[in-house]
């Protein structure tokens, strides 16, 4: 197993540092964070990076921004501060015309029905 640190701002605009698993199994991946009372599993994948980019995807995708990860431990061997850091960019957000109007017509259809 190896692990990656990560970290950025939660969904609620913390900042955060955490550890990410990485699991090989029969040459499967699957990548594991925990966060609080928060827990996120990737399906198994064909390789290591490959979890690692479906996992901060996954986080993106909740709301977690400013993203950076870094292998931490390799197997047993402790890495610390020797590697570099992946940052990853933030999806695009929409600006504020189009997040209003969409907040709009969802509060406005809920209270027609």
């Amino acid at each position: 197993m190896n692990k990656y640190q990560i970290s950025g701002c939660d969904d609620l605009e913390r900042g955060f540092n955490r550890h990410i698993e990485i699991h090989n199994h029969n040459e499967e991946f699957l990548a594991i964070f925990r966060y609080e009372k928060f827990l996120l599993k990737t399906k198994p994948q064909h390789s290591e990076q490959a979890a690692l980019a479906i996992l901060i995807a996954q986080l993106q995708e909740r709301g977690y921004t400013q993203l950076r990860s870094r292998i931490h431990f390799l197997g047993e061997h402790y890495l610390g501060n020797q590697e570099i850091w992946e940052d990853y960019p933030d999806p695009e957000q929409p600006n504020w015309w189009t997040r209003w109007r969409e907040t709009f017509l969802r509060i406005w259809n809920k209270d027609r029905y």
